[in-house]
């Protein structure tokens, strides 16, 4: 099994991927394409399929009208609709993961802020920090 950074690098590109294509996209389709990029003709065998990343990708989507608004609230003078395709994704990700997961919200940050250092600029990582914090004191401490 994969480590849970990896899964969730992993859940964020497949997000992205459905985010980008969607509604043309399932997320099945999403995940399958992905696993797809994965394989190569130099590697003989299908990487294994990552139940954590599976879990909170279908759990973003399953609560995404939850999150979006949640995430509305927390983000002064942004839309989720107008964040970009990574920085909403990450949002979301990392807002599913704090509320409907056992996970800390301090790590679910720190894990969120390094995927906006990867995968954004340093500007989205003070926008996470600051709408994650804002998230966290809101939601009660597990």
């Amino acid at each position: 099994m994969p480590a849970r950074h990896q899964s969730r690098r992993r859940a964020l590109q497949v997000l992205y991927q459905w985010d980008m294509r969607q509604p043309l996209l399932s997320l099945d389709d999403a995940m399958r394409a992905y696993y797809s990029s994965l394989y190569s003709e130099d590697q003989e065998e299908r990487p294994p399929w990552d139940e954590f990343m599976e879990k909170i990708a279908r759990g973003t989507l399953e609560h995404i009208e939850e999150l979006d608004a949640l995430l509305d609230r927390h983000s002064q003078n942004w839309r989720v609709a107008r964040m970009s395709y990574v920085d909403r994704n990450i949002l979301r990700l990392a807002a599913y993961e704090m509320i409907h997961t056992d996970t800390p919200g301090p790590v679910v940050i720190d894990e969120a802020l390094e995927l906006a250092r990867r995968f954004s600029s340093d500007e989205s990582v003070a926008f996470v920090n600051g709408v994650l914090d804002a998230l966290r004191r809101q939601i009660p401490t597990k």
